[in-house]
């Protein structure tokens, strides 16, 4: 019966297609915004950067109709692993065969077309992980399920870092909200939380208080795990970590009392004698550091806990515990990392955005370039090809990277609200969509598109304003290049072929 019912033609989410329409058209009336001149043809100029886009739109709204509605949508589940072992291969094929490019090693050269087989490796993943995740039987709390679904993500992601494509790379940390719908435990996002926290403490207050904020925050988990001690246990640990917080003020103080009796030891005839401490006792006092007594309480402290964990039979505690070994690993890591692993530019880039140093002549010049761009925008903007930031291209990548200042300067803070609001409504009809289906790939697959269109939106706007370092990574369907935008129109409608799919019967 169910092969005879009624074709339901409402079962494509129009809606959804007209956001990403619309975005598409943003994107390139603002793509001519941000390459036109006085002497500038039209939209449609095909020598110009607008009327190739253009073209890549005619295309890409080709791949659309075709995945839409001539290509079944149940052959996305078959070819999941095949497409992820050739889009593997032309990530590490790519490292080889290409030319370096603003310092990386990423894109296919085909006489005037290039592309970037990283875009490509989003919709390749996205496809594998959902038919992992959706297997039957599968449990996100059962060790081999979840480290396989690891390294579906893990190794593109890999790669991609050593084509030294940072940015792109840093779309795949997107997956774990994936994971997390399926059942990751939310203790694995304060986890990533954290690292983050402390490289960001090391790199700019110091090891100390990197430590101690980690201190506090697992003192601060563990006390939230026992509810019925919780304000007991909050206030003792806490008591202590907020001691602990005060040596760097105590030993100062502690200092300046010692060095004063060293002083008065070296400017009087002094004659040591059997019940009077000597000079060598406040030398030593003077040596010691706040980082020396948090350390060695911690390495007082650490066995205690390992054995009441153990005697108690609390798995938490011991987890905090191990936890912290890593984080002090990390942190004492952070120096080597941020010095030796990190290439000079980024390093720039880091120090650039913590404020730890000013270059708006080099590192720092394309981000202040382009919050001038869109502070000046005002409310309204400027007007339409009235930029002058634009016009007279203060800001480097203007129709990649840096598209959204474009917005923010012509359309003002209505147009970023506008397009911001555009991608908000995407992101959630995507989620809402996939929660609507019966199928556990298209809902899996659903959650992964949303994923990638929110860490490029929130990496290439925090980018644009300041609040993220210059890594690269293109805004979906507005910034220029065809292989962004076939990636994510080819992402978003293979989801709307299975969602189509679900609901085509009553």
């Amino acid at each position: 019966m169910i092969e005879n019912a009624p074709y339901k033609r409402q079962s494509i989410d129009w809606w959804l297609v007209g956001a990403y329409l619309l975005l598409v058209l943003i994107g390139w009336v603002n793509i001519y915004a941000a390459t036109h001149t006085a002497e500038a043809g039209s939209l449609l100029d095909f020598n110009g950067r607008a009327g190739k886009q253009f073209v890549w739109i005619l295309t890409a709204l080709g791949l659309a109709g075709m995945i839409l509605f001539l290509l079944p949508a149940r052959l996305w589940e078959a070819v999941s692993i095949p497409l992820y072992g050739v889009v593997l291969g032309l990530l590490v094929l790519v490292i080889f065969v290409s030319s370096n490019i603003k310092g990386s090693h990423s894109w296919f050269s085909l006489g005037p077309i290039s592309f970037q087989p990283a875009e490509i490796s989003k919709i390749s993943t996205s496809l594998l992980l959902s038919l992992w995740v959706s297997r039957q039987g599968f449990k996100m709390s059962r060790l081999k399920d979840f480290l396989l679904a690891c390294l579906i993500i893990g190794l593109p992601m890999l790669i991609i870092i050593a084509e030294s494509e940072t940015g792109s790379a840093l779309v795949y940390i997107g997956f774990i909200f994936v994971l997390y719908r399926e059942g990751l435990s939310g203790w694995w996002l304060g986890l990533i939380g954290l690292i983050i926290v402390l490289f960001i403490t090391t790199l700019t207050l110091g090891m100390f208080w990197a430590i101690l904020i980690m201190i506090g925050v697992l003192v601060a988990c563990n006390a939230y795990m026992q509810p019925s001690r919780f304000f007991k246990r909050l206030a003792i640990c806490g008591g202590a970590v907020l001691v602990i917080a005060l040596l760097p003020t105590v030993l100062s103080w502690l200092s300046g009392l010692v060095q004063a009796q060293i002083d008065l030891l070296d400017n009087r005839i002094w004659v040591p004698r059997a019940d009077e401490p000597d000079h060598y006792f406040w030398s030593f006092i003077l040596k010691i550091r706040p980082m020396h007594v948090l350390l060695g309480g911690a390495a007082v402290a650490f066995p205690l806990l390992m054995w009441w964990a153990y005697k108690k039979k609390d798995t938490f505690l011991g987890v905090s515990l191990a936890a912290f070994v890593v984080g002090v690993m990390l942190v004492f890591s952070t120096d080597y990392i941020f010095h030796n692993v990190l290439k000079d530019h980024q390093r720039s880039r880091i120090e650039v955005l913590l404020g730890m140093k000013e270059d708006l002549a080099g590192a720092g010049y394309n981000v202040n370039q382009s919050k001038i761009a869109i502070g000046s925008g005002g409310l309204f903007g400027k007007g339409y090809l009235q930029g002058t930031q634009t016009t007279f291209g203060f800001v480097p990548e203007q129709s990649t990277d840096f598209i959204f200042c474009t917005v923010g300067e012509e359309w003002g803070f209505l147009g970023c609200l506008l397009v911001i609001a555009l991608y908000v409504f995407l992101i959630v009809r995507l989620v809402t969509d996939a929660e609507r289906c019966r199928g556990h790939f298209a809902r899996v697959y659903g959650y992964c598109v949303a994923s990638c269109i929110f860490m490029h939106l929130f990496i290439n706007v925090g980018m644009t304003i300041g609040l993220m370092p210059v890594i690269g990574i293109p805004l979906p369907l507005l910034s220029y290049g065809g292989s962004s935008l076939w990636a994510f129109t080819i992402l978003i409608f293979i989801f709307l072929a299975l969602y189509r799919d679900e609901k085509k019967y009553f």
